[in-house]
């Protein structure tokens, strides 16, 4: 029997989570990789990523829940077109679902705190950081916040 190249689902929200998982563009051509990200109004530029978008979320707006869900209902149709053997994820919100579908499927979940957290966590890294199988920061400093994460410096 032959081993299958592993899957990998690549997830971050747009902006600065977006491009720190650019910086793992060098692990996504290894394997067989696709990304979710958010559909916002401008467009991420992708080369040649098979990648599928998501409702941007903000925790403040009246539509939060309601776009919190479409975004478990399109997370859970990704997921089971793709079955990804691991999720890595940069945050935020909107990658909530795709996260916790993958753990609840029994896969591999790796997050990665933004780098601009120096001192202080993520809402969605505080709630993923129990379910992580591997918990990346980017300064010691952010040891303290999570203490059983790992610290190998910046991505950027």
């Amino acid at each position: 029997m032959q081993n299958r190249k592993k899957k990998i689902c690549f997830a971050a929200s747009s902006g600065g989570h977006y491009e720190q998982l650019m910086m793992l563009k060098p692990i996504m051509e290894k394997y067989d990789s696709f990304i979710i990200t958010e559909n916002t109004m401008y467009d991420a530029e992708m080369k040649g990523e098979r990648t599928y978008f998501v409702r941007q979320v903000n925790r403040r707006e009246k539509s939060f829940i309601t776009n919190m869900l479409r975004n478990t209902v399109k997370s859970l149709r990704i997921y089971l077109a793709e079955k990804p053997d691991i999720v890595i994820c940069t945050g935020v919100l909107a990658m909530i679902p795709i996260c916790v579908i993958a753990k609840l499927a029994g896969k591999k979940l790796i997050f990665i705190e933004s780098f601009a957290k120096v001192t202080t966590g993520t809402l969605t890294g505080m709630f993923l950081y129990k379910y992580a199988d591997q918990f990346y920061v980017q300064w010691e400093s952010m040891l303290k916040v999570y203490p059983n994460a790992i610290y190998l410096g910046g991505i950027y």
